[in-house]
């Protein structure tokens, strides 16, 4: 099977769990260039508890380094602390990808630990999971943060 049709296949299963309500995905739509570029979602949300977790991000490889991650993730985080109130905004990522790991740290996401065996891959191999987490009290900071590495990664891109 294809990455597409893995990527088609998830998204059909997001858009399952959105009609429940369980989760929010969004298309990455690169408004310039006129076309998708990528997918990210809202998911495990708990209201009762006022958390989710920002996940399934990928982008196409052409916008790795660009503004455009930390775009979806300063307008995703805004929307959960800002509108939805969340206490907590979780992130987590396979332990061996430490394109991602550095990625979730330099936004403020906070180190939490790795769930081992968390989540069974698509060839039926364990994953195990790093945890992260930003708090309703990190945010201002955290905002501060992404708002000047956003500036200066548009800034890189003139």
């Amino acid at each position: 099977m294809s990455t597409d049709d893995k990527r088609l296949i998830a998204f059909a299963r997001a858009l399952e769990e959105r009609d429940k309500g369980n989760q929010f995905p969004f298309v990455v739509f690169h408004q310039k260039e006129k076309k998708i570029i990528g997918s990210t979602r809202l998911m495990d949300i708990h209201f009762l508890h006022r958390k989710l977790e920002i996940g399934w991000t990928w982008l196409h490889p052409d916008y790795w380094a660009t503004a455009v991650n930390l775009e979806c993730k300063f307008l995703l985080l805004s929307f959960s602390f800002e509108e939805l109130k969340a206490l907590r905004v979780q992130l987590k990522t396979d332990e061996n990808n430490i394109r991602s790991r550095k990625a979730i740290a330099k936004i403020g996401g906070q180190y939490e630990g790795i769930l081992r065996k968390d989540i069974l891959r698509d060839n039926g191999t364990s994953r195990n999971s790093v945890y992260f987490s930003l708090l309703d009290n990190e945010w201002e900071r955290a905002k501060i943060n992404l708002q000047g590495l956003l500036q200066r990664k548009l800034m890189d891109s003139i």
